[in-house]
């Protein structure tokens, strides 16, 4: 029997509602599912924490956990569990490349990379982690510093620093900026404030505009060392809180001139890294000749000169270190497992291709 013409409206308006009120109830379990971690896909082995779980920046690393296992030469003596370690911004490379391989070929060795939640990473902040056991061992852009030492010391801890690899520290300006290369010296003037144009090198009427990274980063240290030889930086330094930050500065800025580890610096698009040399007429190019102009990349990059950081015709080249509590068994065994893993045949192959070499 038909229903009477007054009551279709109410039943049309009746289904509306209806499916509307399914579909929102569809969506919100969809939602709910999706945020629960039941939709599906692992998680990869090397995460990403802050200290205490808070969810800090992450670094730049590769998919974890998904490249092919590899044979590191006899390394039996890898420990099973989480370990958590940190540190240097230079070794990012090495955790997008490197760390993945190892999380494939030894499962049960789970490497959990974190962060302190209230400072930027770096070697000075990862060392007073591994001091405060906030990571089973650390990674280092420079050596154990005297005052590190004596504050673990007091702490009944004894530091070792374990040598794993060479790289280099670049130099890089806007690509704009016409600039054969430095000196060592002339590098020093433009942090010093004593070069305030780069007329004055040989390069534009332009304002020199320097930009570095915090004093806690160990590249930094290095430079003040190896560069300034001890002077402090210039009070018109700028200072960036990253090096992703200092690449976009640097390249929206045509007289700005930054400085960071090869591996992070020398294959991007947007800055152009120099020659450097102790003698104005024998200045060393990070990167592999010929040169790879800004206009080819990203279809072509430029490549780390692994020659000149292996003979070190290259000034600015520097050890890495992982860095462990010795004695202490939480810290020294995947410490000293994760060192030996690097140093095997295998290991030297995957610091080759994140741009270091392989310390013997």
């Amino acid at each position: 029997m038909s229903q009477p013409k007054s009551e279709v409206p109410a039943l049309v308006v009746t289904l509306v509602v209806m499916v509307a009120i399914l579909g929102g109830a569809f969506w919100f379990l969809k939602d709910r599912v999706s945020l629960g971690g039941l939709s599906g896909g692992s998680q990869p082995s090397d995460q990403t924490a802050s200290s205490n779980q808070s969810g800090a920046n992450q670094p730049i690393q590769g998919n974890a956990g998904t490249s092919a296992p590899m044979d590191f030469g006899g390394v039996t003596d890898v420990p099973t569990g989480q370990f958590r370690y940190g540190g240097s911004t230079a070794w990012a490379p090495i955790r997008g490349v490197a760390s993945p391989v190892i999380q494939s070929s030894f499962p049960g060795f789970s490497l959990l990379y974190t962060e302190s939640p209230n400072q930027a990473p770096g070697s000075g902040v990862g060392i007073q982690m591994l001091i405060n056991g906030e990571l089973s061992f650390a990674q280092s852009s420079r050596p154990i510093t005297a005052s590190e030492r004596q504050q673990a010391t007091q702490q009944g801890i004894t530091l070792q620093e374990i040598p794993v690899a060479m790289e280099a520290v670049a130099v890089a300006t806007h690509p704009n900026l016409p600039l054969a290369g430095l000196t060592l010296a002339q590098l020093a003037g433009v942090y010093t404030g004593e070069i305030t144009n780069w007329q004055q090198v040989g390069g534009p009427n332009l304002a020199v505009v320097p930009v570095s990274r915090s004093e806690q980063g160990g590249t930094v240290q290095y430079f003040q060392e190896a560069v300034l030889e001890g002077q402090p930086l210039s009070s018109t330094v700028q200072n960036q809180s990253t090096t992703t930050a200092a690449i976009r500065f640097v390249s929206d800025t045509p007289g700005a001139i930054y400085y960071a580890s090869a591996p992070e610096l020398v294959g991007q698009c947007t800055v152009a890294p120099l020659p450097i040399g102790a003698d104005p007429r024998e200045l060393i190019p990070p990167y592999q000749s010929p040169y790879v102009p800004p206009q080819n990349c990203p279809a072509q990059r430029n490549q780390l000169n692994l020659q000149a950081i292996q003979d070190q015709s290259y000034p600015l080249t520097r050890p890495i270190f992982v860095i462990v509590r010795q004695g202490d068994p939480v810290s020294e065994n995947p410490g000293t497992a994760y060192a030996q893993l690097l140093k095997t045949d295998s290991g030297k192959r995957l610091l080759n291709e994140a741009g270091f070499v392989a310390v013997q």
